[in-house]
């Protein structure tokens, strides 16, 4: 996880605050009602509605396909169902309906048809046929419990005809809906100005029939029916709360309850409409079809009610669809404004807030994490804030979706290249820089720990690593420039994939010689312990190569590795214009020197006790002696690691044995019973044959009485 500075957040409150502007700005105002729309479909699919359609407060009388495909309507024009249709809302006010809107609007009457017929016209010929439907108007309207609707509009105006006006004594009410921009009601207008003064919409005015109430304008500035304050994010609308997708609103068939009429069923009505708020409307496939905020989940045409006297029709079971028939609009409103249950939005300055915020989330997290984590990462809070948004719908109230989720990988995407362009410029830097000598992980380390080597260098506690072929020279002369190369390439490449996969850093090539350190650039707190156990790999991996690759075949190669830990500069030491990331002190000399050290002892691997110190008991180590180097004039005490702590085998557990028994001879001045004990192993220890060979030259001629137990080496 990247670390983050004042500049980084400073960065991302700015990228935080730019994306929520442009995401909740008047021109991405859809996103408000595609907000809506999700919380709708996901609501639906997930939680559902359970409420029993016969609780609703409202119901709907369809004409529907099957009014116009049954006698006495199959054929007939609309305008002669007039009578029919004041026998049928004679029928439901008998049966104990609060109110009755009109969704359809009847502009026209049969009695003011020009067409000829014989001597005179259809209209004069049918005058008096709308009588009773105008009495049944007269009658409903005069108990308060008639309204019927029209359309406000400059160009094409759709009212009642005049005998209709009369009748209601003008109890009429606009049936306009509130469309945004994508053409999708979401919201319904709460009133009208007419002649200058507000005047309820259709689904206003219904419940504050039903409540018994009026609309009345709060000092807040809301409108309060019967102490409810209608939510309104647009001014002098309400949201929509589709919570049931249309299904909750029982729907009856106007053929039907016209055979009710006819059959003088009563009590059906009673049942049926007792207490209920009636909408009368057309319910086709082809007309007044509404897109609405179920425009993704799919809305119903409500669900059909139990039947009074007609067999219910043969038809496909019913589907959800895109749209619905338009007086389902105006059922939910009427439902919302009676059981208060309008949906409820965040006002332009919290929806701002909470899309900044979600913003300021995601970019601090595009800011600490790799571009893909800081994807997951989005796509994780996003389904969190999601699931808690659908459990606030649950409860009416609407928070943004869109707006966060599109701020939020808006966010993602700006702070990954700010990082690229400017936060991650020094650390892109460091990876092109290390990239064709240090391993991958290694340089994720580095980055990742947030401490850099400094420029011009510093001191870091480091293990040195000092290989070398030995007698390469004599060998390199047997063989062409291009099978030299090629040995070279198959045994660089194999010691240096073992010394970086242990976090080492290779300095530099020299020949056949591999200059490393363990312990810088990255922090590495073993790397005494990794150097170690390289070296012991390094040395297999050699064997391996002799017996199966075909370049080192016949060569028997073998090489000397000195290991030596301490303090040392580390950083990029040169010229102003040319620098290399390299190491320098005694600690490097040293390490030096003890691979060089291997030829007298016969030893592959050399360490300092400062190395063995670190190391702990990860190995087990045999002590081979007392040196003092070319160049440096104190002595120190030298070890070979054998294996892992637990891993030796017989032969080196004997050798260990016998060489510590004659080591300590060696230091007594004991030195026949030193030859002895080294000569127990000489044969399978070039390093105890070594020492034997050198206690019997002391038996022989026994050293001056101050003579020390140090190996001073005269060479490289």
């Amino acid at each position: 996880m990247r670390r983050i500075g004042g500049r980084d957040i400073v960065a991302a409150i700015l990228i935080a605050l730019l994306a929520g502007a442009i995401f909740t700005s008047p021109p991405l105002q859809t996103l408000q009602g595609l907000s809506l729309d999700i919380l709708t479909a996901l609501r639906g699919k997930l939680i559902g509605d359970r409420r029993d359609p016969a609780t609703s407060p409202v119901v709907v009388v369809a004409i529907d396909g099957e009014t116009y495909d049954t006698p006495p309507f199959k054929g007939s024009p609309t305008q002669t169902w007039t009578r029919e249709i004041g026998r049928v809302l004679g029928s439901i006010t008998e049966g104990g309906a609060k109110v009755i809107g009109f969704d359809v609007i009847f502009p026209s009457s049969i009695e003011q048809s020009e067409i000829p017929f014989g001597d005179t016209s259809v209209g004069s010929r049918m005058k008096g046929f709308d009588r009773d439907y105008l009495i049944a108007l007269r009658q409903i309207s005069d108990s308060g419990k008639l309204v019927l609707g029209d359309i406000l509009s400059n160009d094409h105006p759709e009212v009642p005809y005049r005998a209709q006006q009369v009748a209601v004594r003008n109890s009429i009410r606009a049936l306009n809906v509130h469309t945004d921009a994508d053409d999708v009601i979401r919201r319904m207008p709460l009133s009208f100005s007419i002649e200058g003064k507000p005047v309820p919409a259709m689904a206003v005015e219904l419940a504050a029939r039903a409540l018994g109430g009026k609309p009345e304008i709060a000092p807040s500035g809301s409108t309060e029916l019967s102490g409810y304050a209608i939510p309104s994010a647009v001014p002098n609308t309400m949201t929509l709360n589709f919570r049931g997708l249309g299904r909750d609103v029982p729907a009856y068939s106007f053929a039907d309850l016209r055979a009710c009429v006819e059959k003088g069923d009563r009590d059906f009505f009673r049942r049926a409409f007792d207490g209920k708020v009636v909408l009368l409307g057309t319910v086709l496939n082809f007309e007044d079809r509404k897109l609405t905020s179920m425009r993704l989940s799919g809305g119903y045409d409500g669900t059909p009610s139990a039947r009074c006297a007609l067999p219910a029709p043969e038809r496909a079971t019913q589907r959800a669809r895109s749209d619905i028939a338009g007086v389902f609009v105006h059922a939910t409103a009427v439902r919302n404004l009676i059981e208060r249950d309008a949906a409820t939005e965040l006002g332009f300055p919290a929806r701002s807030i909470l899309t900044i915020a979600f913003a300021l989330t995601i970019a601090c997290a595009a800011c600490m994490l790799a571009p893909s984590g800081a994807l997951i990462a989005w796509f994780a809070l996003t389904a969190i804030y999601a699931a808690m948004a659908v459990s606030a719908f649950v409860h009416a109230l609407a928070l943004p979706l869109t707006e966060p989720a599109f701020a939020g990988l808006a966010a993602l995407a700006i702070m990954i290249g700010y990082r690229f362009v400017l936060a991650d410029r020094d650390e892109r830097f460091l990876r092109k820089s290390f990239a064709f000598y240090l391993a991958p992980e290694v340089i994720e380390t580095m980055v990742s720990s947030g401490k850099m080597p400094a420029l011009g260098g510093e001191m870091r506690n480091v293990t040195m690593f000092f290989s070398d072929l030995s007698g390469f020279s004599s060998i390199a002369e047997t063989m062409t420039p291009g099978e030299l190369v090629t040995l070279m390439n198959e045994y660089l490449s194999a010691m240096t994939d073992i010394i970086e996969s242990h976090g080492g850093y290779v300095d530099k090539y020299i020949g056949d010689s591999i200059v490393a350190m363990f312990g810088a650039p990255a922090d590495d707190p073993a790397h005494a312990r990794n150097a170690v156990r390289a070296a012991l790999k390094c040395h297999t991996r050699l064997a391996e190569l002799n017996a199966v690759n075909p370049a080192f075949a016949g060569h028997g190669l073998s090489h000397r590795i000195g290991l030596n830990s301490g303090e040392a500069v580390v950083g990029n030491i040169g010229s102003r214009r040319r620098f290399n990331y390299t190491v320098m002190s005694d600690t490097v000399n040293v390490a030096s020197r003890l691979e060089g050290a291997n030829k007298y002892y016969g030893t592959a691997i050399m360490a300092s006790e400062t190395t063995m110190a670190q190391t702990g008991d990860s190995f087990t180590w045999r002590e081979l002696d007392a040196i003092r180097v070319l160049g440096r004039g104190e002595a120190i005490k030298v070890f070979e690691p054998l294996a892992d702590k637990g891993t030796e085998s017989a032969d080196q557990t004997k050798v260990t044995a016998a060489y510590a028994q004659g080591l300590a001879c060696w230091r007594a001045r004991d030195f026949a019973k030193a030859s002895d004990a080294f000569g127990r192993v000489a044969e399978i220890d070039r390093a105890s044959a070594r020492f034997a060979e050198r206690a019997r030259t002391l038996v022989a001629n026994p050293p001056a009485s101050d003579w020390t137990p140090v190996h001073t080496l005269e060479g490289k």
